[in-house]
């Protein structure tokens, strides 16, 4: 019996034991969340007095924008396209803007720009079969006036 009673001393003991470490263990991880959720907390409200600072920042400094994008003119802003459709009739002129070189170009950069061209707006890569014709056209308008 003395054995018997042993073993249930010991039993307890290590009840015991587990208890109180697991609640110490607890208590270190319930301050270490409570630290944590401070820290998110300061952090949401630091972002929060930002973001308001930035919106009263943001409505003078919006106005001095759009004023100087007004003055500047809009031929910056396009500068490298051509405004305006075609022509009934391709001119030499417009065959060059289309491929985007000289009109006095030589034939080997006529066809490496219509390779280049063709290769973004062809038909079977989802280009438009109007446009495939329009970059031919140029590029057939530029090969006769080399031909001359």
């Amino acid at each position: 019996m003395a054995r018997a009673s042993g073993i249930n001393m010991e039993r307890e003991t290590m009840q015991y034991r587990e208890h109180h470490s697991n609640t110490r263990g607890e208590t270190e991880i319930d301050k270490r969340l409570g630290g944590t959720l401070i820290a998110v907390g300061l952090g949401v409200a630091a972002a929060g007095f930002a973001g308001r600072y930035a919106f009263q920042l943001w409505k003078p400094l919006g106005l001095v924008l759009s004023q100087t994008v007004r003055k500047m003119p809009t031929s910056a802003f396009s500068s490298h396209y051509y405004k305006g459709g075609f022509d009934q009739k391709m001119t030499k002129r417009e065959a060059s803007l289309i491929l985007g070189i000289s009109p006095t170009s030589t034939k080997s950069k006529v066809r490496d720009a219509h390779r280049r061209i063709m290769v973004l707006n062809h038909p079977d890569k989802g280009g438009s079969p109007y446009m495939a014709a329009k970059i031919n056209e140029a590029k057939d308008i530029l090969d006769q006036e080399l031909r001359r």
